[in-house]
């Protein structure tokens, strides 16, 4: 099943530059579905009928695939999901949500299990690899930092809180998810506590 996600709008960025920061403490509230809709865009949102989109790829290869788990968006059902960036929408890929196993395979980052949603980015090597042989290794990961940095930076102009967790059994968030790609970062996204 495919939902429509609603569309953006522009956001003035300076501001957002300079409030940027790192957040491990959320609120146990919802998101609304135009937030996650923003989140989205940012990560790996198409921007031209070219099917360019928000991060620069290595030869427009395009290896990231981004998946959410959805604790509590409003008008939203809980569970897996995948976005589909050339249609903005979500694929709605199991009916359970698993915040607290991946706090748990988070090496026990139990903030995870708090958050109403959680980003997780992950990546087809061979998409890049095939193309620019080991070198694509590196350019997959300059790609997942570009995609983090605007899940920050948009996660910031929605008043939202985020940060970038890399410390997972890999293995254990691809059981979790029940994806073949490789899972990078994992970015919970929630209301912050001041």
């Amino acid at each position: 099943m495919k939902i429509e996600l609603p569309e953006v709008h522009e956001i003035d960025l300076v501001k957002v530059m300079y409030e940027r920061r790192s957040v491990r403490e959320f609120l146990g509230e919802p998101l609304t579905l135009h937030e996650l809709s923003y989140l989205l865009f940012a990560a790996y949102g198409v921007t031209d009928e070219r099917g360019f989109k928000t991060v620069p790829s290595a030869g427009a290869t395009y290896p990231l695939e981004i998946y959410i788990n959805v604790k509590d968006v409003i008008g939203l059902d809980e569970g897996i999901y995948k976005y589909i960036p050339e249609e903005h929408a979500l694929l709605w890929l199991s009916e359970e949500e698993h915040s607290k196993e991946l706090a748990l395979a988070a090496l026990h980052q139990m903030f995870i299990a708090v958050a109403p949603i959680t980003i997780i980015i992950a990546a087809d090597f061979y998409r890049t690899v095939s193309v620019y042989g080991e070198r694509g290794y590196r350019y997959v990961y300059m790609e997942v930092g570009h995609s983090a940095q605007n899940i920050y930076l948009m996660a910031t102009r929605l008043n939202l809180g985020t940060v970038s967790v890399g410390a997972f059994y890999d293995d254990e968030v691809k059981r979790i998810l029940n994806i073949e790609e490789e899972p990078l970062l994992l970015m919970p996204v929630g209301r912050k506590k001041e």
